[in-house]
């Protein structure tokens, strides 16, 4: 399996979950923790740089809860609420 299909086996399932929260700020926070971590372990699994792939998924996961809708993923309120 190539570099690049193993970082969207990895990105994939961290755009899936990324959306928690109500409001936009909620899920962009959320979407790029989650994003973050899912990244820097994609990026040891493939023999990448941790930081970068951390930085990468971070990016993903905020773009992602923050463009996404609650009525398209709703995984309940965020820990911090």
């Amino acid at each position: 399996m190539t570099t690049y299909l193993k970082l969207i086996a990895v990105l994939l399932p961290v755009m899936a979950v990324a959306a928690c929260g109500d409001t936009r700020t909620d899920r962009a926070l959320s979407g790029a923790g989650i994003g973050a971590g899912a990244g820097m372990l994609g990026a040891a699994a493939t023999g990448g740089s941790g930081a970068s792939g951390a930085l990468l998924g971070g990016a993903v996961g905020a773009a992602a809860g923050g463009l996404s809708d609650k009525d398209d993923v709703n995984l309940g309120k965020p820990w911090w609420r």
